[in-house]
């Protein structure tokens, strides 16, 4: 890991919610310079790192990703959402990636409304970890299923989750992005049944700082 100059600690792994917050750090990078550059600590979870004592202090619960804020006195945020709500308030202050509150009342709250919305993880359990449980393994299959589906209709009639029109790329769409592009795990072999899915899946895989993001911590 490099010298700890850079304003941002992510401590992170090659998952969907770590490519969350990878994403969205390359994106800001991208907008604003060095100024959300960051440092990261690849975690693999199968060491169970993130259960030691010097990990729990900063989650307690020793959970992937984390990040510590040294240029805002090394504050620590854990949970995935509340990280790309902390980056997004403190960072993107001309409002590239998310609405404000204060200024985008509605907008907020539909972006918001889809970062918490389920997107279907549990299926990758019962289709890796425990292949044997039929009862789950349908019933999550499904259950993503029916998710995909809920985003199909949301999308039927614009490109983005959130904003008005046609709607705009936010952290409502990268918080989803990464577990839908693990669809094959779930069990799922293409988004051809989902075509508006599909294409916005399509959409955002093309950008160049999400291509970045994906590519941390690497192999």
């Amino acid at each position: 890991m490099s010298t700890p100059t850079k304003p941002l600690l992510l401590y992170t792994g090659a998952t969907p919610n770590g490519h969350k917050v990878t994403i969205l750090l390359e994106e800001l990078k991208a907008v604003y310079g060095s100024v959300v550059d960051y440092d990261f600590e690849n975690i693999v979870i199968s060491t169970m790192r993130q259960k030691e004592p010097w990990f729990i202090k900063l989650n307690p619960n020793g959970r992937i990703p984390v990040i510590i804020d040294r240029s805002r006195n090394d504050f620590v945020v854990f949970e995935t959402a509340a990280i790309l709500l902390y980056l997004t308030l403190h960072y993107d202050k001309e409002r590239k990636f998310s609405f404000g509150p204060d200024k985008d009342p509605d907008d907020w709250s539909e972006m918001t409304q889809w970062i918490f919305f389920a997107h279907g993880g549990v299926a990758h359990h019962f289709q890796r970890v425990a292949p044997d449980n039929t009862y789950g393994k349908k019933r999550y299959f499904d259950e993503t299923k029916r998710l995909y589906g809920v985003l199909e209709i949301r999308l039927s009639d614009r490109d983005y989750l959130a904003g008005s029109g046609r709607g705009i790329y936010t952290i409502a769409d990268l918080n989803v992005f990464p577990w839908i592009r693990r669809h094959p795990v779930a069990g799922i072999e293409t988004l051809d049944e989902w075509p508006n899915l599909k294409a916005w899946f399509a959409r955002i895989l093309e950008r160049p700082a999400v291509q970045a993001g994906l590519a941390v911590p690497g192999p």
